[in-house]
């Protein structure tokens, strides 16, 4: 893709929203977003701001409210000369908007071609860029945390140190390497080898590092939740198919949360049993109620339990029309009486839904998207075994004094592959394959 032009794309979410943010980037950005622009201060392009105003376009009769906001290079995001222009969300304004824009010269952006720019221009590491798409993708608060960390460069810094010690450590073995006849010593063997041990102990602790946020949180959680004695624990043993949970009619019997692994299929859903959601009226109920709380702050799934014979009540409401985590309704006691319309129906005594539920769970449970996150982590973890072989290689070499040269290129081959992570050696079909996952104005 060409770097020389000016690109646009809608950096919001697609459809009716409060805010609409239109992105640009390249040599005219910065001009373009100023024409359709009107502010009650003059722009200036040398200065990262930003301005309230309007923005007209021909189609309309009236200006719309907007604001422009100005980033010269080189500390934009891409390195380039970058604007946005935030105004209504209202999908027909911004594709005429949108058009406007393309008209004095831009074109659309392609997927991910903002994050690209900014790896090309030096404002992003390979990794870094990475970390966005999985920022954006996060299909959980954990995907979040891992790929927001990834984005501070838990990766990169550590890498960063690490490749200069190994060129430096290089550049003395190769110095060695001019001046092979001479009695001349750059660098002695035990630094050699105390260098090279240093640098294989920061890569082992990277490797643990990353299959750790590999397989950190590899079970779909299923938290059952729902008001005192809602059957929430005979639904938890009715799936299990075993008495795992103390169940007895008087209300309050859970206190503290219950959770076992259950396979369906091929899948893994760890269920969790929390204690009746009521006000707390002594320190042993109010620890229940916490545990509970957090239990559900790192669920996958929420089963909201609401007995037969009802419907949902304004607390039991609150979680079913939240849109994190996902929440299923689900009716218990259909023995003993009719679920409310749209709950899926069960009951623990006569095995009613128990099986179609557990089917359910897995649906829902495989369709789980994966994150980006992942390819990310397998792509470093592949070039850090590699550069860790190519360390040991190097240790060995120098350990049984084997010639320079092939000391300098394990060396060199370590240091390709550390390079490759953050994106200082690559390809096109590297990149290709990396950013091509990308949405469209990121």
């Amino acid at each position: 893709m060409p770097l020389d032009d000016t690109i646009a794309a809608c950096a919001h979410a697609p459809g009716v929203g409060r805010r609409a943010v239109v992105r640009l980037s390249g040599p005219q950005a910065i001009e373009i977003a100023a024409e359709l622009f009107s502010g009650s201060r003059s722009i200036e392009p040398g200065q990262r701001s930003w301005y309230a105003g309007t923005i007209h376009l021909a189609e309309l009769q009236r200006s719309l409210p907007a604001r422009l906001l100005v980033w010269p290079p080189p500390r934009s995001y891409t390195g380039q000369p970058m604007a946005e222009i935030h105004t209504v969300a209202s999908p027909p304004l911004v594709d005429l908007l949108m058009t406007a824009i393309l008209r004095r010269g831009a074109r659309p952006a392609q997927a991910g071609e903002f994050t690209l720019r900014a790896f090309l221009h030096g404002r992003r590491d390979l990794s870094r860029a990475e970390a966005v798409q999985a920022v954006v993708t996060a299909g959980s608060r954990d995907e979040l945390r891992s790929a927001l960390a990834h984005l501070a460069g838990g990766v990169s810094q550590p890498l960063t140190h690490l490749r200069n010690d190994l060129l430096n450590l290089l550049a003395d073995v190769e110095a060695g390497l001019d001046f092979i006849e001479e009695d001349i010593t750059f660098v002695s063997q035990r630094d050699v080898l105390l260098r090279l041990t240093n640098a294989l102990a920061h890569l082992t602790t990277l490797q643990r590092q990353l299959r750790q946020r590999a397989v950190s949180d590899p079970t779909f959680r299923v938290v059952l939740t729902g008001a005192p004695n809602a059957g929430k624990s005979s639904l938890f043993n009715a799936l299990l198919g075993a008495e795992n949970a103390l169940v007895s009619p008087e209300p309050g019997t859970t206190r503290d949360y219950i959770s076992h692994v259950l396979t369906l299929g091929d899948t893994r859903v760890e269920l969790v049993d929390t204690a009746g959601w009521q006000t707390s009226t002594n320190v042993i109920e109010q620890q229940a109620q916490q545990l509970g709380s957090a239990a559900i702050q790192q669920a996958h799934l929420l089963l909201v339990c609401i007995e037969a014979g009802r419907l949902p009540n304004e607390w039991e409401q609150s979680f079913l029309s939240q849109r994190e985590p996902q929440v299923l309704a689900v009716a218990t006691k259909c023995d003993q009486g009719e679920p409310a319309p749209g709950l899926f129906a069960t009951s623990a005594q006569s095995g009613l839904g128990i099986t179609e539920l557990r089917e359910r769970l897995a649906e829902i449970a495989e369709s789980r998207p994966s994150s980006a996150f992942i390819s990310s982590l397998a792509r470093c973890q592949h070039h850090v075994e590699a550069a860790i072989h190519a360390l040991r290689r190097a240790h060995a070499a120098s350990l049984h004094d084997e010639p320079p040269e092939l000391l300098a290129f394990e060396i060199r081959s370590a240091l390709d592959e550390i390079g490759t992570i953050t994106g200082a050696v690559h390809t096109e079909d590297l990149l290709d394959r990396i950013f091509s996952r990308f949405c469209i104005g990121k």
